[in-house]
């Protein structure tokens, strides 16, 4: 008997996006680190980038791809890598990247578009693109941009989701969702503009640039100004996936008001014409900031200052408490609900 007919095993399908948290934790789980390699922070689940001990110091290292769309892929590229690294307090440095263009419309072009994005990108940050590799390839639809990203810290300024301490607050810079919302703004701009009209669809655009997607200068301000014992990048599955990765790397509870949580204006118009949820859209250009009580209240004066809006939106709780949201109107608290896929993704392939 064939045992892999078709009409006894049905293949189980993912949807588009991350692997979810029950497969992946798991598989990261069972990555062997061996102490003679000197790796400090390795393959975990909820972890931002992996640290290496070069003896005086350490080097950060990250790598992230650019699937969800082919729009300034460059520029994202740069930024998302660099994001990762600045919440382990690092500041990116060193920039390598894989792109991978399609056989049947590649140009010059684009090629250079891509490439010159990078390099823009790469300088609003400090940061020297030092090698990579690029290829036509078979089988793709659209360009696609892997990135590794390095940087090197002194050991005793790494910031380690370890760290977090019940009573210590939760902070959120900017608000959800910029990267999201730039993208729907050019993925549906049709639909958008005959509701909202044009300046308010291109205003959005805009936000992958004005406050940007980039969440390194807050990072690196943020450390400078107070106690902080955890940092976290929410990209994809938004607020409330960025939330659980981080209790569950910190092995810590997390009690959230959602009401304190702040919507970009753009982002609450897009989904009252989408119908999506907020805090499940992917959210780059937002920064999760655990600092201790006593000294929140500096972090956000200074970030303030600096002309970075941020809240209070929560606070750390013991690991037995779990992860708790509280709804807007303060109506119900219930357990956090990781989203199966994130909604832009969900959006996208409506199409």
């Amino acid at each position: 008997m064939d045992y892999t007919s078709n009409a006894l095993v049905t293949p189980f399908r993912f949807a588009v996006g991350k692997l979810p948290p029950r497969v992946l934790e798991p598989l990261l789980a069972a990555c062997p680190v061996p102490r003679s390699s000197r790796v400090i922070v390795g393959p975990r689940f909820g972890e931002d980038a992996a640290v290496i001990d070069m003896g005086t110091k350490y080097l950060v290292a990250k790598t992230d791809p650019i699937t969800f769309t082919a729009e300034r892929i460059g520029w994202y590229a740069v930024n998302i890598n660099a994001n990762d690294i600045a919440t382990l307090g690092t500041r990116p440095r060193w920039f390598l990247a894989t792109l991978l263009l399609p056989e049947t419309h590649t140009t010059r072009t684009l090629a250079r578009s891509i490439f010159r994005d990078v390099l823009r990108a790469c300088r609003s940050l400090g940061i020297t693109l030092c090698g990579g590799h690029t290829e036509i390839t078979g089988g793709l639809g659209r360009p696609i941009v892997v990135g590794m990203m390095l940087g090197e810290i002194e050991k005793s300024r790494l910031v380690r989701k370890e760290s977090q301490r019940p009573g210590d607050l939760v902070i959120l810079t900017k608000g959800v969702a910029v990267e999201g919302t730039a993208i729907l703004a050019r993925a549906k701009a049709r639909r958008l503009e005959a509701k909202l009209g044009k300046p308010l669809v291109r205003r959005a655009w805009r936000l992958l640039f004005h406050p940007g997607i980039s969440v390194v200068r807050e990072a690196l301000l943020a450390v400078r100004h107070g106690e902080i014992h955890a940092m976290h990048d929410p990209t994809e599955g938004g607020l409330l996936s960025g939330l659980y990765e981080l209790a569950r790397a910190g092995h810590v509870g997390l009690r959230i008001w959602l009401d304190k949580v702040p919507v970009l204006a753009e982002t609450q118009a897009f989904r009252r014409v989408l119908g999506f949820d907020p805090f499940a859209l992917i959210a780059s250009g937002a920064l999760l900031l655990v600092a201790s009580a006593g000294t929140a209240g500096r972090v956000l004066d200074a970030l303030a200052r600096a002309g970075i809006s941020a809240a209070a939106i929560g606070e750390v709780r013991r690991a037995s408490e779990g992860i708790r949201v509280l709804d807007p109107g303060g109506a119900r608290l219930r357990s956090l609900a990781v989203p199966a896929r994130d909604e832009l993704a969900r959006l996208l392939s409506a199409d």
